[in-house]
């Protein structure tokens, strides 16, 4: 056997191995989207409770993860001087922002809202009071969702000043800017009393579709089928007299 055909054989169970991995990884972040998918079903059933008897303002900001997608009522008047945009976010194929607004309770601290997604041309000048919130009394009932944090290779915001925009809803950084204590959760708001006006529009509810993982995983393994299949029966016909012969020919 030639170096030149070992070397293509490797290259081969390399690629089969690979796909193969690719397949199982798919298979894992499929059952990693169930999983999730599960938790937010049983905790959304779970009754409607008051946000201050679900967290505290005392409560580190990784509590969230233990109660996220949980419905809460939160009542106590819009902060709207203190409000910040999220960038970044889409709705329906367009780009805009999420509106980030800090509710003072009825006990003194802060929940940060996200009240919805605006377009850009919204989110300045004078346009801005098309959003804006409601100076009176407000009821608000959504989902809790925990603290979005700078990952990975992902830019932090800036450590220091008042951020009218920031790049996720950081409610550390966030804090920094308050005067109150504020919950180390966040709501994403689904209704309001009383109701707000067309911007921004709420957020949709997590999606609990399963995705493409198990179509991904099922063309992974048959591309490594094929692969280990078909590979050999080549390697089978190239190496019959005739078919060298032939191929010799050809070369010339």
């Amino acid at each position: 056997m030639s170096f030149r055909r070992i070397l293509l054989n490797i290259a081969v169970l390399l690629a089969v191995a690979a796909m193969v991995i690719a397949g199982f990884w798919q298979l894992h972040r499929l059952s990693e989207r169930r999983d999730r998918n599960s938790t937010i079903t049983d905790r959304s059933k779970l009754p409607v409770v008051e946000v201050q008897t679900l967290v505290e303002s005392a409560d580190g900001f990784d509590v969230g993860k233990d109660i996220e997608f949980r419905l809460i009522r939160a009542v106590g008047f819009y902060q709207t001087e203190d409000e910040v945009l999220i960038r970044n976010r889409t709705y329906q194929g367009s780009s805009g922002f999420w509106v980030l607004t800090p509710l003072l309770l009825q006990t003194g601290d802060i929940v940060a809202v996200n009240r919805g997604w605006i377009p850009h041309a919204a989110g300045t000048g004078a346009a801005s009071a098309e959003f804006a919130p409601s100076t009176g009394e407000v009821q608000v009932v959504g989902l809790v969702r925990a603290t979005v944090t700078a990952e990975g290779l992902q830019q932090s915001d800036p450590s220091s000043g008042v951020l009218a925009e920031m790049a996720r809803p950081d409610l550390a950084r966030l804090s920094q800017q308050l005067d109150g204590a504020l919950l180390p959760v966040y709501v994403q708001l689904q209704a309001q009393t009383p109701s707000s006006g067309d911007l921004p529009v709420p957020v949709p509810p997590p999606d609990l579709g399963e995705g493409s993982h198990l179509a991904y995983a099922v063309q992974w393994f048959i591309f490594a089928t094929i692969a280990a299949v078909g590979y050999p029966l080549i390697l089978r016909r190239l190496g019959r007299p005739g078919d060298r012969s032939k191929a010799a020919q050809e070369a010339v």
